[in-house]
């Protein structure tokens, strides 16, 4: 038996003994830790597709060590302006290793995709009269949206980093203004490599007061966000 089951992120194909590399879990090691969201089971010609999951259906893992990976080499440089950085990273991992794979849910998804389909079917004509009285409701997601900045305008913020800080709630210049150097690093300690966050307030500052033209300035002077 084999089964499809999403660990930490990540979807595996994973059997009973078999070692798997995942991101770092916070299991002490020896410990037993299980997943239950499998997407798909598979017992020779019977193949089970969760919707998404499969209900009951768990895989049991061993916690065996924690370390890290090969070592990944980011090289980034901007012409004419002597911008170099290199910046290396090494993946946090767990290695655990599978004990067991359990399907005693697998029957009972089947019944629960036919229910979910048969039901719109059959209050179809009743839901069109309060479609009128949805629509308004609607109109809340796109106040959520429209405030967000593009954080990878200061100097030294690339995409990961940017999506890093949305998450912890810094999505605006004048979010990240108001942050603090040090609470900026501690966020981004997973994934910030070498950069210096000391001059992003500053530079977030001056892209809250629309005064690009001297960040522009000011940027050409900066290595990677250090003055």
């Amino acid at each position: 038996m084999y089964a499809i089951v999403e660990i930490a992120g990540h979807q595996f194909k994973v059997e009973k003994d078999q070692k798997v590399f995942v991101n770092r879990l916070a299991t002490e090691e020896g410990k037993k830790v299980s997943f239950d969201n499998v997407l798909l089971l598979g017992d020779g010609d019977n193949v089970t597709v969760g919707a998404p999951a499969i209900d009951g259906a768990q895989v049991s893992a061993k916690v065996l060590k924690h370390l890290k990976g090969d070592k990944v080499i980011v090289f980034k440089k901007k012409r004419r302006k002597g911008y170099r950085v290199k910046n290396g990273h090494r993946q946090s991992l767990t290695e655990i290793v599978i004990e067991s794979i359990t399907a005693s849910g697998a029957k009972k998804a089947a019944p629960k995709k036919e229910t979910k389909k048969a039901e719109p079917k059959a209050k179809a004509k009743a839901a069109a009269p309060k479609a009128e009285k949805a629509a308004p409701k609607k109109a809340a997601p796109k106040k959520a949206t429209g405030k967000a900045d593009d954080l990878k305008k200061i100097e030294g913020i690339g995409p990961k980093i940017a999506s890093t800080l949305v998450e912890a709630g810094i999505a605006t210049f004048a979010d990240l203004a108001k942050a603090k150097p040090a609470a900026i690093s501690e966020i981004i300690s997973g994934v910030r490599g070498n950069h210096v966050t000391d001059t992003w307030p500053a530079q977030a500052k001056l892209a809250a007061d629309g005064k690009w033209d001297e960040l522009k300035k000011w940027q050409d002077e900066l290595d990677g966000g250090k003055a």
